[in-house]
């Protein structure tokens, strides 16, 4: 670890009875109704966009020396780790290091992670966080009913729990929460690479990953995120607890979108999915999770539900001081970089997809979707190409693509009766099949505005803004297995008995994309 990248920050604090959030805060009165009326007339005002969900920033003693974090004074600041102890947290064997390297800034703070406070040996439990300081939807809705029937109708978990905190903020101090929301802002949906989902990026910024689909999956993921917060009114309506505690505060009118947005996104980054426990418990946020637990797609350490309690059992030995990983699941790098802002550049489970349909114009459309579901692909197919296994999924797509260009009937009685993928091969199909595939791959390398090597340059600049850096990883990352497929097809038209024969013509060819 560089030392000189890094500050720690560590908490001695004893661990003390667990003392219970306070009861809801409920607004009654004509005056409070009227200052909240008069408050969302200047909330875009108030809501600055600067901070996720809590605004603030603090100062912190350590050891009698002041370490400057802002303007906030000291006794205002309290590190999470420290309230988690005051709170029922037991002792455990991390502490939360500070990474504080040259693109932070006033609006984006130096980001914190968990890191091994001893050394660690593969099966020791770091740590164990109570039920009661995990955030869940039975704890939001107050209902376990409730909370299955608003996430199995138009909105999701994450919607909810974003509601639930921004709600919270409102209360600043007075929340439970606050120390747990403030560490949630410092982060604003950073992953550890300083970088935000795309998400939040500019116009400008998206263009960095122009040519990879990754750049529709964004803007078609925000229009999913738009429909949920006009939805929003009916968790307020349907959830009886925060109808009580926050009576006058319709969401849509207390919250504008860019603030549930960033809320939204800020969630995403540290929900946790936890394994055999009811519907409404099974996304939650735990403080000292994510994305202060850096995520690792060859880790198989996971937050797991206990005995009353939240807790994460190390996979691997560490040294002191140390940044731990956890699992992330088996998630391709592109929705690494949505979910979380990162790109793993060692991902086994990194792909890119490749759809292939078969012609609805074809008059022989029907028999072809027969065949195909009889081999287990459907008329719209999307083939899955695996990193380092890109020839294999080219082999793959073969047979498929070989019975779309299937013409004269006879042919297809044959291909019907037969058993398996089977279609008769003439030198000319091959040669269209494999030179649609080429051009495919060429096509789709060609979308991109920057070569290969041009991106492998690129990313030896040290100085490259995070943003930058993780698109052209990503884009990088799909370029080196659009090459390989490529590779893999061009070697095949070489094995041809004559590369000198034309394509058979193919009116109803299947379609790529």
């Amino acid at each position: 670890m560089d030392i000189t990248c890094y500050h720690q920050i560590r908490c001695t604090s004893s661990p003390i009875r667990f003392i219970s959030p306070p009861h809801p805060y409920r607004v009654s009165s004509k005056s409070i109704y009227i200052n909240n009326q008069r408050k969302r007339r200047n909330l875009c005002l108030v809501a600055s966009s600067s901070d996720t969900l809590i605004a603030g920033s603090h100062k912190e003693e350590d050891n009698g020396k002041t370490i400057k974090k802002s303007s906030t004074s000291i006794d205002e600041y309290e590190d999470l780790k420290s309230w988690m102890h005051s709170k029922g947290l037991p002792p455990c064997k991390i502490v939360l290091d500070e990474k504080d390297c040259k693109f932070h800034t006033q609006k984006h703070r130096p980001i914190h992670y968990v890191a091994a406070s001893e050394d660690l040996e593969k099966g020791d439990m770091v740590f164990s966080v109570p039920d009661e300081l995990v955030v869940t939807l039975e704890r939001v809705l107050g209902n376990e009913t409730i909370a299955e029937l608003l996430t199995t109708n138009k909105l999701s978990e994450l919607a909810c729990l974003a509601l639930y905190l921004m709600y919270e903020k409102k209360q600043k101090k007075k929340s439970f929460w606050y120390p747990f929301i403030r560490e949630l802002d410092r982060q604003r949906g950073r992953g550890q690479l300083a970088a935000e989902s795309p998400l939040l990026w500019s116009e400008d910024e998206l263009a960095y990953l122009t040519g990879s689909p990754t750049k529709a999956a964004v803007l078609e993921r925000e229009e999913g995120i738009k429909r949920e917060y006009n939805e929003l009114d009916t968790v307020w309506f349907m959830s009886g607890s925060l109808f009580q505690q926050y009576p006058y505060d319709i969401p849509t009118e207390a919250f504008p979108y860019e603030i549930f947005k960033q809320a939204f996104v800020a969630v995403q980054s540290c929900v946790v999915h936890l394994q055999k426990v009811s519907l409404a418990r099974r996304f939650a946020l735990v403080p000292l999770g994510p994305p202060l637990l850096a995520y690792k797609s060859n880790c198989k350490a996971m937050l797991t539900a206990g005995e009353g309690a939240v807790q994460l059992m190390v996979d691997r030995p560490y040294k002191a001081g140390e940044p731990i990983f956890i699992w992330c699941g088996p998630q391709p790098n592109s929705k690494l970089l949505v979910n979380y802002g990162f790109v793993d550049e060692d991902n086994p489970y990194d792909r890119i997809l490749v759809e292939a349909s078969l012609s609805t114009e074809d008059p022989q459309y029907h028999d072809k979707r027969m065949v195909a579901q009889r081999n287990g692909k459907l008329a719209i197919q999307v083939f899955q190409v695996s990193a380092g296994k890109e020839k294999e999924a080219v082999y793959d797509m073969l047979p498929y693509l070989r019975l779309g260009y299937v013409s004269d009937p006879s042919e297809m009685e044959s291909v019907i009766s037969s058993q398996g993928p089977v279609c008769p091969i003439s030198p000319c199909m091959e040669r269209a099949v494999l030179d649609q595939l080429s051009h495919y791959f060429t096509a789709r390398l060609a979308g991109y505005p920057t070569t290969l090597s041009e991106d492998e340059a690129l990313l030896t600049d040290s100085s490259l803004d995070p943003k930058k850096r993780v698109a052209t990883q990503l884009v990088k990352l799909e370029k080196k297995m659009l090459t390989a497929c490529l590779h893999a097809t061009v070697e095949l038209i070489k094995q041809l008995p004559d590369d000198t024969i034309s394509p058979c013509p193919a009116p109803y060819a299947p379609q790529l994309k």
